[in-house]
């Protein structure tokens, strides 16, 4: 059974992440090309390193120090999945809360955890004064089907920073 809870920054280490299993093997893209989204062949596994964990503790403890959220699916004492969404409204009409990351881990893939944890985040933002979850998502196309699935579309404003970051990552929003 899986148990739903946020996280607090105390938490928050490399520990954390011993049973979370970050691997994916992508054989197929959506790029974009003449304005058009295209899927292509771009194979490469995605596996994070220490120095990834690293960063990545360091950004989810950023997230909370800074008033956001994380949010995380565990397997007993086992994190398998976890959510964070940043605080600060953005955009034209100060719209958007930024979802900065949302991660299941491979063995766990398909069972339902990443739509309870993208749902989380979605109420979070809502109650946090968002209209729309801003979502930079990597462009593999199971990711992006799951992103589909949700009822996510192109982004009507763009964040240049995530372009700056993740050149391939298509920019994506969801209505809350």
């Amino acid at each position: 059974m899986i148990q739903y809870r946020p996280l607090s920054e105390h938490e928050l280490c490399r520990e954390l992440f011993q049973d979370f299993i970050r691997h994916q093997t992508v054989t197929k893209c959506w790029r974009k090309e003449k304005n058009e989204w295209l899927i292509k062949d771009a194979p490469f596994i995605d596996n994070w390193t220490e120095s990834d964990y690293d960063f990545l503790v360091s950004c989810l403890k950023n997230t909370l120090a800074s008033g956001g959220f994380v949010y995380a699916a565990f397997s007993g004492r086992s994190l398998k999945g976890f959510a964070s969404v940043e605080a600060g409204l953005f955009g034209g009409e100060h719209r958007y809360l930024d979802l900065t990351s949302l991660h299941v881990s491979e063995d766990l893939r398909g069972s339902g955890i990443g739509t309870a944890l993208f749902c989380a985040a979605k109420e979070w933002a809502r109650k946090n004064g968002a209209e729309k979850l801003y979502i930079s998502a990597h462009s593999a196309v199971e990711t992006q089907a799951f992103y589909q699935k949700m009822g996510c579309v192109d982004a009507k404003e763009i964040q240049k920073k995530h372009v700056e970051a993740e050149p391939f990552d298509r920019q994506l929003e969801c209505r809350l």
